[in-house]
């Protein structure tokens, strides 16, 4: 194989390759991401939940110990007579 046809070769071959690239940084962003946002309302927090959520930001509790503490909490709430 010649020099040249090896140059051609390899100038194909780039290009071929540079064409799949611009194809794929052309292509729009898929909306599915703001769907999720659309599709879940929020529900409104009830009373025991939002004195549960004030109790654990005042003791700094986070991560896996808050999650345990809401559900304790709102589970004792909902025992005590109103």
């Amino acid at each position: 194989m010649t020099l040249s046809s090896r140059a051609a070769a390899t100038a194909f071959a780039s290009l071929l390759l540079m064409s799949s690239a611009f194809a794929q940084a052309t292509a729009p962003a898929p909306a599915a991401k703001a769907a999720p946002a659309e599709k879940k309302a929020e529900k409104p927090r009830s009373a025991a939940s939002l004195e549960c959520s004030k109790e654990a930001d005042t003791k700094g509790v986070h991560g896996k110990e808050r999650k345990k503490f809401m559900s304790d909490c709102k589970k004792t709430a909902a025992d005590k007579p109103k």
